[in-house]
């Protein structure tokens, strides 16, 4: 029988702990008001069901008796699921960061009974100089005394941490908004590239979706130029797509890998990482036209339809697991020489084995037989191409005869409209209607069920609480500018305006930029309200309604939205260059202020003709900084708007795509 009270919570994580005997209670104002009562400090842990370390940390510990009866003892303990609450994961990581110089998860923080961090850390073992670290029964039992006997010190030590979060939490830095901040920051990145695996720094290494869309305007800029841009994006699209973090037979990626050649993954699978890794892939095909793109795109809407898409409601899952059990370290995507010969023909093992680099000793420390399978080598001759396709296509039955890992479904707001978004882009570009389907079933399921026009969206689809976060309101707007250019039907517009005249009422400050909650309500570090313009690891708030902002008014011609989108921008222009990488978000919406918009406007009768197949090809068209008008009108005719010269109209897809390509 349980002994704790996670097992009526809906998160997946929580539940996943219900079992456990350490007596966890839920983020709540009881668990704070327990501990002053109790006089007890407080154990938070902050941590996710798709998160590896988080399932070890908890075999380890969180399942050991003894360490329950210290935890019982001596402190209130909270569970709380980071995806659920990503506000208060983002407050206890900057405190945790300042004490302990790193962040992640799971987050391991001990707080004061006021919710104040005085000490914390990530993963503990259970046991004393396991990777360096402090065993965790004498973290827990120093803890304990340090509290009871000085309680002075950590009182002290706790307001001085909270001041710096506090301080920390403000990322607006105001500054001028101009085209050297835009070539600035990507001297910066290129600066961090790796010439020899693609991607930016070393191990670990992870995908930065949004700089690639970033440095790919850049080439687009100034084609006929410099071509390092393209070297960059080019290079680590390529790499990502030969590495191991990509799924070769499933189609996705890994969140990241652990090795700078991409090689051996976490293996856990992010909607918000493919979906914006669909429109890197995607973008890329649109500007090169490089098969391989195209190949790994369709494999992440291949993956999302087959295990994370909801048809019939209309939803995106949240994640697919690393692993099955405690010590599985993704043993479901791997294979032995001998699962892989028992799957495939000799002469299809032979090739596989040469191209996914599969041998006796593989990659995997936890069991050596163990191979990841990634791109070593092309297939020897044309002849063995046929050959390869087979062999992946029966490991692939192979592995879908194994308990597969869990899917959370979860279908959280902000997650759910970036899929919509990528899928809206994957349907135009891949010429895949059902890819539109969905994304719009969705986008209307987040219209009807978590917009309210006073308190803005919910969270979770179907879930009236949480709400209130920024990040929930504009990623929802700018899937609902993506609908707009996708069907044209002026609805999706005035949705996403609506949203955004919410944001700023709610969330907007009166010095600039948005906080990224829209009420305080009192608890710990939730009394102090942030405004985040880094990219860590999803597409900052700040930097997103930016990019809306430019987008509308590209697509209303206001001057209100123009003002509003420099008002933004000026806000976190300071810390665009410092940022670089990190910033790549806010840096998009500086280009969209900063350098001319293309605007297609395509009118015409509905249904097939000139003016669908001009407004198809609009759609797939690569152009930076691009928004796409489509009107009714009897007869069909297109025009192009760079900055302020327009063309005179064309009537023919094949008029539009000459015109396109001048």
């Amino acid at each position: 029988m349980s002994s704790n009270q996670l097992s009526a919570e809906t998160s997946a994580y929580l539940q996943s702990a219900a079992h456990q005997p350490v007596h966890w209670l839920p983020w709540s104002d009881a668990a704070f008001a327990r501990a002053r009562e109790d006089h007890k400090p407080i154990l938070l842990d902050i941590g996710a069901v798709w998160c590896h370390w988080c399932h070890v940390m908890d075999g380890e510990s969180y399942e050991d008796p003894g360490v329950a009866e210290i935890l019982n003892r001596d402190f209130v303990c909270i569970k709380v699921d980071r995806d659920e609450r990503p506000d208060v994961d983002a407050r206890y990581q900057r405190a945790v960061q300042a004490l302990s110089g790193q962040g992640g998860w799971p987050l391991t923080a001990f707080l004061t009974p006021d919710g104040e961090v005085f000490f914390g850390g990530t993963y503990f073992p259970p046991d004393n100089n396991a990777y360096g670290r402090p065993g965790f029964r004498r973290v827990l039992m120093e803890i304990a005394r340090a509290f009871r006997e000085e309680r002075e010190r950590v009182t002290t030590n706790a307001h001085a941490i909270r001041e710096h979060v506090v301080q920390t939490l403000d990322e607006a830095k105001a500054g001028d908004v101009n085209a050297d901040l835009i070539s600035g920051a990507a001297d910066q990145m290129a600066r961090l590239f790796d010439v020899r695996y693609g991607g930016f720094g070393s191990a670990p290494k992870f995908p930065h979706p949004a700089a690639l869309e970033f440095l790919l305007a850049r080439w687009h800029d100034g084609k006929g130029g410099l071509l390092w841009q393209r070297e960059i994006v080019e290079k680590t699209l390529i790499g990502m797509a030969r590495g191991g973090i990509r799924d070769h037979l499933g189609g996705g990626f890994h969140r990241y890998s652990v090795d700078e050649r991409w090689i051996v993954p976490h293996f856990e699978k992010m909607s918000y990482d493919n979906s914006e890794l669909l429109r890197a892939y995607l973008s890329a095909y649109q500007a090169f036209g490089t098969t391989l793109f195209r190949e790994v795109a369709t494999g992440i809407v291949d993956w999302v339809l087959e295990v994370m898409a909801d048809k019939a409601r209309g939803a995106f899952a949240t994640s697919q697991d690393a692993d099955l059990t405690f010590g599985d370290d993704g043993d479901y995507w791997t294979w032995t020489v001998d699962e892989t010969k028992a799957a495939l023909t000799a002469r299809e093992f032979a090739v596989a084995a040469s191209v996914f680099d599969v041998e006796d000793v593989g990659e995997m420390h936890h069991n050596p037989k163990k191979n990841v399978l990634w791109w070593k080598q092309d297939p020897a001759s044309d002849d063995t191409w046929p050959v390869l396709r087979d062999a992946i296509k029966k490991l692939k039955a192979a592995r879908d005869h194994r308990r597969a890992p869990f899917v959370d479904r979860t279908a959280y707001v902000n997650w759910n409209a970036m899929m919509a978004g990528a899928f809206l882009q994957a349907g135009a570009v891949l010429d895949r209607p059902e890819c539109n389907q969905l994304a719009l079933r969705v986008l209307e399921r987040i219209w009807e069920e978590a917009w309210d026009m006073n308190g803005g969206m919910s969270h979770v689809l179907g879930r009236r609480e949480p709400r209130g976060m920024l990040d929930d309101n504009v990623q929802a707007a700018a899937a609902f500018l993506d609908a707009y250019e996708a069907t044209g039907e002026a609805a999706w517009l005035n949705r996403a305006t609506d949203v955004m005249t919410y944001c700023g009422t709610a969330h907007a400050d009166d010095a600039a930029g948005y906080f990224d909650i829209a009420a305080t309500n009192g608890t710990a570090y939730l009394a102090t309200r942030a405004k985040p313009v880094q990219d860590a690891p999803t597409p900052s708030p700040n930097g997103v309604a930016g990019l809306v902002l430019g987008r509308l008014a590209a697509l209303t011609d206001s001057p209100a939205c123009r003002a509003q989108r420099d008002t933004q921008l000026r806000a976190f222009a300071g810390s665009a260059r410092e940022l670089s990488l990190h910033g790549s978000t806010l840096l998009r919406a500086i280009d969209w202020a900063v350098h001319p918009v293309t605007r297609i406007e395509v009118a015409g009768p509905r249904g097939d003709g000139p003016a669908c197949a001009m407004h198809l090809l609009a759609l797939q068209t690569y152009r930076p900084r691009k928004v796409v008008v489509r009107t009714l009108a009897e007869r069909p005719a297109a025009t192009v708007c760079v900055g302020t010269s327009c063309s005179l109209p064309v009537s023919t897809p094949e008029q539009l795509a000459t015109l396109l390509e001048a």
